[in-house]
């Protein structure tokens, strides 16, 4: 009688097993499966978008009209980053696919900085016509190489998974059509050379100064920069392990990784800093902050001490939030009562005790000049009739801030809502256009509170 309870328990546990298994295996199929389809469609649907864009800008060459061309050219923008959202969804994140990418992307970057700007005023010149030839050219060598691969991956039924496996497991070196053929049309954009000749307007966003040379003060010594991160980070000497690494050697725009560890309380920051005049680019303390015990005033007076401390001056407090027990600060900078948004810092208080655990001075450091400010040439009242008529203005003020080309331009700053809804609005105080319109967040509601 017992031996036979046995063997029913075994049966069914061996059926259960059994039938586990098959539900783990049907649902790893439809996962692969799922995956599977995912790819082929974002790889047909990539060279659908590359044809497309192919012809976009063959029309393009052969349009007279202005009036034309600018929405010829948002069309090949917007086919673009649909090509790029496409080659986002294929698994090669691991196969070098970077100058393929890069060619969308200044493809992309030209033809919608050329359709923002007024082509009656600055019409397209013989250079940027010539620019978009070699563009049209290309675009049909990347068209036919994606072709070829189309092709053979529908005749040989091919799938996107072997690929995933072939450059997760590092055998894309062995015969595969997908990679082979993707490994060919990079190659081919690798041959077109640096397209960064594409004219200043082309390039105008992508070649801001990047190096910090408007700094001042001498170039601090790898010891020079450890003492100054300890003096940003308020740690004294003691029982404390310091590691420096140059970064960009032989350049008077490189900088310092300074990495600070306080062994009593095993408190450790990191720091990147300016080798000419030491300024910190950015500062991070992960430190666990446990408590609020001062508020976000009390906290902003300890950012603005900071930053005045260091010598971040003319700034003022652009924003601010709360995260848990964390405040973070926004500062940019001020000249005359105009807002100069480029030169932006960041700063992270811990409102257990007011120390600093976050700092970002990245963009203020590339950006922060002597700058003449030109005066407005339409009136503040003029700008505000540009403004949709919904909208209930509550702040107005000057700001310079960086336009869609990677422009300085003065404009006219007013904050307002519709409804619930902030907004901050741009009107650029030369020509009254409308230069950006940015929603501002909402507060966050607490979930826990309305379950």
């Amino acid at each position: 009688m017992v031996r036979n309870i046995v063997i029913v328990l075994l049966v069914i546990v061996v059926g259960g097993t059994a039938f586990w298994g098959y539900q783990e295996h049907k649902e790893k199929n439809a996962v692969l499966i799922n995956a599977e389809n995912t790819y082929q469609r974002a790889f047909h649907d990539l060279s659908y978008q590359v044809d497309l864009l192919h012809d976009k800008i063959g029309s393009t060459l052969a349009m007279n009209s202005q009036h034309s061309l600018s929405p010829a050219l948002t069309d090949v923008w917007r086919i673009t980053s649909e090509a790029q959202s496409d080659v986002g969804q294929l698994p090669l994140t691991l196969l070098p696919f970077n100058k393929t990418e890069e060619f969308l992307s200044k493809i992309a970057d030209f033809s919608y900085q050329t359709a923002v700007r007024d082509l009656e005023k600055e019409p397209l010149n013989d250079k940027e016509y010539s620019k978009l030839n070699s563009l049209y050219t290309q675009a049909g060598d990347i068209q036919g190489e994606l072709r070829k691969v189309q092709y053979l991956v529908l005749k040989n039924n091919l799938r996107w998974m072997d690929v995933e496996l072939a450059l997760a497991t590092g055998k894309e070196n062995q015969d595969n059509t997908i990679i082979d053929g993707f490994k060919t049309v990079e190659k081919k954009v690798a041959g077109y050379g640096e397209t960064n000749e594409m004219n200043p307007t082309f390039t105008s966003a992508e070649q801001k100064d990047e190096t910090y040379q408007n700094l001042k003060g001498k170039v601090l010594t790898k010891k020079e920069a450890a003492s100054a991160a300890q003096d940003y980070a308020n740690i004294k000497n003691g029982n404390l392990k310091v590691n420096v690494e140059e970064n960009g050697k032989g350049s008077d725009y490189g900088f310092y990784s300074v990495s600070l560890l306080d062994k009593n309380t095993d408190t450790e920051v990191n720091m990147d800093m300016t080798k000419k005049g030491g300024y910190p680019i950015w500062y991070i303390n992960n430190r666990d902050v446990k408590k609020t015990n001062i508020d976000l005033n009390q906290a902003n007076n300890k950012a603005s001490e900071f930053l005045k401390k260091h010598d971040f001056k003319s700034l003022e407090l652009f924003e601010s939030a709360q995260y848990g027990h964390i405040g973070l600060f926004n500062f940019v900078g001020s000249v005359n009562g105009v807002r100069i948004y480029p030169d932006s810092v960041k700063v992270k208080v811990a409102l257990d005790d007011g120390s600093i655990i976050g700092f970002s001075a990245d963009e203020f450091l590339k950006a922060n000049k002597i700058r003449e400010i030109e005066n407005a040439k339409i009136t503040e009242k003029d700008a505000r009739e540009k403004i949709n008529s919904n909208v209930k203005i509550m702040e107005q003020g000057k700001a310079l801030i960086l336009n869609d080309l990677g422009e300085e331009v003065l404009c006219y700053e007013f904050l307002g809502t519709i409804k619930d809804d902030t907004y901050r609005i741009f009107i650029n105080a030369d020509d009254g256009r409308e230069e950006k319109v940015e929603k501002l967040k909402n507060a966050e509601p607490v979930y826990e509170k309305l379950i």
